[in-house]
């Protein structure tokens, strides 16, 4: 068993831990995320994640199977690779924490990472505290980002990134109610797939896993499912987990604007940058309509199955008859 205390004590130098803080527990009982203050040391604290697995996986929704097992073992040594290969070709336009220390033994993975309260990100926000100035924040961050892996190769990383990519849902898939966005899945993930300009995804970029600075700086965090993607499938994904239907509708080319905006400041205006608007625009609906197949199957009445995105992804549907 991997003795915390002495990796952390080890890697920062300290002396002593002055005190520990459960951040949170990690999805379906597989460990958890702590904060380490630290006496004398390179750091004043450090965030530590704990991965062991459980002994009986305990999901909320009773997606126990033995492939969601191994996905989520899966990506954590994605998320591993990410931090180790990855992460330091970020800069502060797209801000992740930076990896002290990973190490594996047995059926455990320790992560011990920069604490980014104590580098400043230490708001968080809801869906109710979050103005759309927050929300274009993200949505640079998510340009720069993007931007920045272009053309990268995901080695190491998942060859389709996001945690609901088709191929890793066959369960979900086969539950689905929705005939006619069943028989439209893999139209839907060959469309995005095949799209010319791919990068690396977040993969699961809601706005909880924003970090925000007092100045309107934001940092990111959770990067299990980072992997090959067309960027608007991150950024459908954080729209749909921070606006409600009506506001979705109301901001939608507002938001879309803002996005391109910084990504092409991220391209630096480069030749590229106009192909790649003019195909991922049209994409925005597809990367909508492929997370709208996913609900269906895995959460039927989830709150973000509103008007809005059965709209779009009729409109979607349609199109690939």
């Amino acid at each position: 068993m991997l003795d915390i205390n002495t990796e952390t004590l080890a890697i920062t130098d300290a002396s002593s831990i002055v005190s520990t803080e459960v951040v949170q527990t990690l999805w379906s009982g597989y460990g958890e995320i702590k904060r380490y203050v630290l006496a004398d040391g390179k750091y004043a604290s450090v965030i530590v994640k704990h991965i062991q697995l459980p002994d009986q996986s305990k999901h909320p929704r009773g997606w126990n199977t033995p492939l969601s097992h191994q996905r989520k073992l899966n990506s954590y040594q994605v998320e591993r690779k990410w931090y180790q290969q990855y992460a330091s070709q970020t800069d502060a336009f797209c801000k992740v924490p930076k990896r002290y220390h990973a190490v594996e033994k047995d059926a455990e993975l320790l992560l011990i990472m920069e604490d980014l309260d104590a580098s400043g990100f230490s708001i968080r926000m809801s869906p109710e505290e979050m103005t759309l100035d927050h929300a274009k924040n993200c949505l640079r961050w998510l340009a720069h980002f993007h931007a920045k892996f272009i053309g990268v190769e995901p080695n190491g990383l998942w060859p389709i990134g996001t945690y609901w990519h088709l191929d890793t849902r066959p369960d979900e898939l086969e539950k689905m109610g929705n005939k006619p966005l069943k028989a439209a899945a893999k139209g839907i993930d060959t469309r995005l797939n095949d799209a010319t300009y791919q990068t690396l995804v977040h993969g699961d970029a809601k706005l909880a896993n924003f970090c925000f600075a007092a100045n309107g700086d934001v940092a990111a965090v959770d990067f299990q499912y980072v992997g090959r993607g067309c960027g608007m499938k991150d950024v459908a994904y954080f729209i749909s987990s921070c606006f409600d239907e009506e506001d979705c509708e109301k901001y939608e080319n507002e938001l879309l604007s803002s996005y391109f905006n910084q990504l092409q400041k991220a391209l630096d205006n480069n030749a590229v940058y106009q192909q790649v608007k003019e195909e991922w625009i049209e994409l925005y609906r597809y990367a909508w309509a492929d997370f709208y197949r996913f609900l269906d199957g895995w959460g039927p009445g989830h709150w973000k199955m509103h008007d809005y995105s059965k709209n779009i992804t009729q409109r979607v549907i349609d199109e690939l008859k």
